[in-house]
């Protein structure tokens, strides 16, 4: 197998739909091991329209050249009371990422 399966999570600020499914916001994305590039992702939104958009979004990035285009695009597109959650999951996933291909998991 070519890819890599990461998950990154985030606490879910208060109010939202999805809090009263999940505590945490997770992303899931499907990474290439060789050019560390997002071919699908997921997230645990609580419309399947939103978790839609997240994919489209996030779909083509390479982690290789770091975190901040993605973070940035959904600062940009995502205007939702979940975007820091987002963002903070994003993170946490690059961190993942980055503990896998040091050989840390």
């Amino acid at each position: 197998m070519n890819t890599v399966f990461i998950a990154g999570h985030s606490r879910l600020p208060a109010g939202m739909a999805a809090q009263s499914m999940y505590e945490t916001l997770t992303i899931t994305a499907e990474i290439d091991k060789k050019y560390a590039v997002i071919v699908a992702a997921n997230c645990t939104l609580a419309t399947e329209h939103g978790r839609q958009f997240i994919e489209h979004l996030l779909r083509g990035y390479s982690l290789q050249d770091g975190i901040e285009a993605p973070v940035e695009a959904v600062k940009a597109h995502y205007r939702g009371k979940a975007g820091n959650a987002l963002v903070s999951a994003l993170k946490d996933l690059y961190k993942q990422y980055t503990s896998y291909k040091e050989g840390t998991v």
